[in-house]
């Protein structure tokens, strides 16, 4: 990637990590020590950049979750799979990105999964939805029985207790982190993954109150 490129895309990067997603152009120019011209050049619009930002830090993440995915169902052809493999599948890699590069994704996840805007659909149809999508068949495989809403609604909130750790692990760490124990990498994925599975494999609240 051209130099003054990546100096963009870091400035961007380190402004929203920093100030949220509606940092101004002039901000992430000042920051990278570069002109507008040299914005315009690289990226035509702020929304582009934006764009370009956000794909750069998802793409090897959608990559590695792919890959595992691919190698689970490789050696698995048939039948039922392991959830927490899925899981892992699934959400480890953002973890393991975000360890490399904290406070980076946070604010990109909360934009992608909050903000009604046209562009944050866009990003989200092009980063998020075909890996939610192509996820979809192997949480069926691992939950069978689940219907369609309610596997939907259980990947929903799988990904928002990532969005959640990766927001407020420090400040956890800061006021419990004497209740919990060291808190690493290997904890956070432990933990998150044994929660999501617990929620894939609660009852539907509709057969629960049906019984009822």
């Amino acid at each position: 990637m051209n130099e003054t490129k990546a100096r963009i895309l870091d400035a961007a990067e380190k402004l929203v990590a920093e100030h949220g997603v509606d940092v101004s152009l002039r901000a992430i120019t000042t920051e990278a020590g570069v002109n507008l011209a040299a914005v315009n050049y690289h990226f035509q619009s702020k929304e582009a950049l934006f764009e370009t930002l956000v794909a750069r830090r998802f793409e090897p993440i959608n990559t590695g979750r792919l890959q595992k995915l691919d190698a689970l169902e490789a050696a698995n052809p048939k039948g039922k799979l392991s959830l927490e493999d899925v899981l892992d599948a699934f959400l480890s890699p953002i973890l393991d990105a975000a360890e490399l590069n904290p406070g980076c994704y946070q604010p990109l996840l909360g934009r992608l999964f909050s903000l009604p805007d046209e562009q944050t659909q866009r990003l989200f149809a092009q980063n998020i939805k075909p890996i939610i999508d192509r996820f979809h068949p192997a949480f069926a495989r691992a939950v069978p029985g689940l219907k369609q809403p309610e596997l939907t609604w259980r990947v929903i909130f799988s990904v928002g207790a990532v969005i959640h750790v990766l927001g407020t692990h420090k400040v956890i760490a800061m006021k419990v982190g004497h209740k919990l124990g060291p808190i690493d990498l290997v904890t956070l994925k432990r933990q998150v993954i044994a929660f999501a599975a617990g929620g894939f494999r609660a009852p539907s609240p509709e057969a629960k109150g049906a019984r009822q």
